[in-house]
Order: C-alpha cells, then structure tokens, then sequence
C-alpha cells in the first residue's frame, strides 16, 4: 500500500503534464447501478500513464536520466515515458509486444519514442525482472516502480473528491501498478468502498490468484484487449494487491466489446479494450448496486475496429475541394441543383459564391462563438 502523503506529493508534482479529468454519470435505463466513468483516456496521452510516468521521472535526479528513458509497455506507458522524454529532452527507448496495436505504436512516434518488439514472452520477462540488459538510460517500470503508483494513485483522491461515497471502484487490470495506487488513496480515505478488479477472461490472472490464494499460471490469449490481463501476476505485485482488492473479475470479450461499442455510440467517448473493461464489469452486475466508480484506463484504439475508413464514414459533400457544400441548407444558405456542367466563364462567379458563403459562415457561427 501506497502512503497517501506520497499520492498527495504525486499531485502536485505532476500538475503541469497530467490533467484533471471528469467524472461523468452514465445515464442508462435498466442498468444494474448507478454508474460514474473517470475519463483518463482524455489525457494528453489518452490514457493514465502520464500521471505515473511523469511522477516517476520528475522524482529521479538530472544525472539518472541523462542517458534517456527506457520502459516496456503494450503501448501507453510507452506515451507517457515518451511524453516525459520529450519535455525534459532526453531520448526514450520503448519495448512493446509483437502483438501491440499499431496506433499506439504510431502514437509513441509521434511523440519521438524509439520502438523495438519482443517475443510476448521475452517482454514479460523484463517486467518480472525489473532490467533491460544492454540498454542505457533510466528504467521506469510500467508498474511497480512505487513512484509510478503513487502517480496513478492520484486517480483515486480525484473520484472522492467528485463523488464522496461510492460503494464500488472498478479498476482495469493489468500488472496491478494502477490498482495498487488508486486502490491505496481509496481505502486511506474511505475503506468502506470496495476495490473491484476487472481482466478480460482471455487473461485473468489476478481473478486465478485469487481463487488460488497465490500468484499462479492462468494461461494468457492476445486480443484486442492489449492494455490489461496477462498470464500470471507479478510476484512482487502480489503482496500489495492481494490486501487491497475485494473482488477480482474476469469479463468475456463480447461484453467488452459491447462496452466500447455503447460508450461511442450512447456518450461519444472513445474507450480502447482495457479502457473499457471496468465499464463492462459494472454493466453486466457483478461490481454490485450502488454508486460505481468506474476507471476508463485509455482510449488508443484503431478506429477502424470501431467504424470503416474515414472517406467510406463520411458524407458525400465531404471534400476539401468543395469545403463549404455542406452548409447548404444550414443557415438559411439555398440548396443549389446538381451541376453536370456549366458555361464558360462561370468558375469566376462561383469563386465570388464561396467567399460570400464563408463570409455568412463567419458571421453565423465563429462571430456568436467569439462573444
């Protein structure tokens, strides 16, 4: 357990990178609770990870981070050590799984980070093992490294503080650093809420452990769930989580897939698979009654999964060639016929059409919005 003066310290040490973000009610009828969603895929990263990351680097001294920053990741806390790398400006060496999606990839270099790929196993293994042999530069664990938990412990005094008394915080879970630090700020401040854990069933290992009493092999399947589960659980995550969790789920992947499809469809928010596990938990009853709190981790999703390409999605007006089309017949601009062709000498005239559109534009909906 996490003491709550280093989450509190947490806080205030990543205030500049990390952002406050909402707790928003589900508003569904028919629902077995009273559900609340802590949006952390609007972080800047789109996911939780800064808040850990930048604690942790913020923490180490000048010369420890001199050389850059290394993590292993599925792909987040690749962002959030990136994101830190790129503002103290420092280079940062990112180890993902084969199996990582390509948009998080795509994210990590954006954001300058250098990606290598491991054999799952062979990833894992630098996660039990804490170490990078070869590498220089400073190793930020993903998970227990107990700065990053107090930095994701933040998350915890940010519900109680929006929502008082909830009676179940529903946590994705994945190694156990973000469980051990929200769950840590939790119970210091209001241990009667209950600490659900949420894998998919692909890969529950805490759920496993749990029924065993001790970490054991639970078997682990890659899916588009990527952010969380895994085959095992850490040894040197068990001690802490173990006393601070009260129940520990493991959700089918229809049901997460369900989750992501209705968050997008019903709020308009974008939860990848892990993101949405918690969602998927409180949904189905098995988080319980109540006021639930729900952690929606990140949301670095191929949108593709969620909806077909850009161009095939959009409206036909949708050109930048003709960018103004598709304000006809919205504020009061007429609906013009379609042209199969026009006489010479017209193209001057529908260039002085479209500057007059824009200009009606401009005073329609940029001018009340600047008031």
């Amino acid at each position: 357990m996490i003491e709550l003066a280093a989450i509190e310290a947490a806080r205030e040490r990543i205030a500049g990178a990390a952002i406050r973000t909402p707790l928003v009610r589900l508003y569904m009828d028919d629902v077995p609770a009273e559900i609340y969603l802590k949006l952390e895929n609007l972080q800047p990263v789109n996911s939780f990870k800064i808040r850990g990351a930048t604690n942790a680097v913020l923490l180490a001294s000048a010369s420890e981070r001199a050389k850059g920053l290394v993590t292993a990741s599925a792909g987040n806390m690749a962002q959030g050590v990136a994101w830190a790398a790129r503002a103290i400006g420092v280079p940062a060496t990112i180890f993902v799984p084969e199996q990582a999606q390509e948009a998080k990839l795509a994210a990590i270099e954006r954001l300058g980070g250098r990606v290598r790929k491991l054999p799952y196993d062979d990833w894992w293994n630098i996660l039990v093992t804490g170490r990078v042999e070869g590498v220089d530069g400073l190793f930020v664990h993903p998970v227990q490294d107990p700065a990053v938990i107090a930095g994701n412990g933040t998350i915890g005094l940010e519900i109680l503080e929006d929502l008082p008394d909830p009676d179940a915080v529903v946590i994705p879970y994945g190694g156990g650093g973000l469980t051990t630090g929200i769950a840590s700020a939790i119970k210091a401040l209001r241990p009667q809420t209950k600490i659900v854990t949420a894998e998919p069933a692909t890969g529950a290992a805490l759920a496993a452990a749990f029924a065993a009493g001790q970490p054991v092999d639970a078997g682990y399947s890659a899916s588009f769930v990527d952010g969380a589960g895994s085959g095992r659980v850490l040894d040197s995550m068990w001690p802490q989580v173990a006393p601070l969790v009260d129940q520990a789920l493991a959700i089918p992947l229809d049901e997460v897939t369900a989750a992501v499809r209705l968050l997008a469809e019903r709020i308009r928010v974008i939860a990848e698979g892990a993101g949405a596990l918690a969602v998927a938990a409180a949904l189905s009853g098995r988080a319980g009654s109540g006021k639930v709190a729900c952690v929606v981790s990140g949301g670095n999703i191929n949108l593709s999964k969620l909806c077909p390409p850009l161009h095939e999605c959009a409206p036909r007006w949708f050109d930048q060639r003709n960018k103004f089309e598709g304000w006809e017949g919205e504020f009061g601009f007429p609906r013009r016929p379609h042209r199969t062709g026009e006489p010479a000498g017209s193209a001057a005239r529908r260039k002085r059409t479209h500057r007059g559109r824009e200009r009606r534009i401009r005073r329609a909906v940029l001018a009340p919005r600047a008031s």
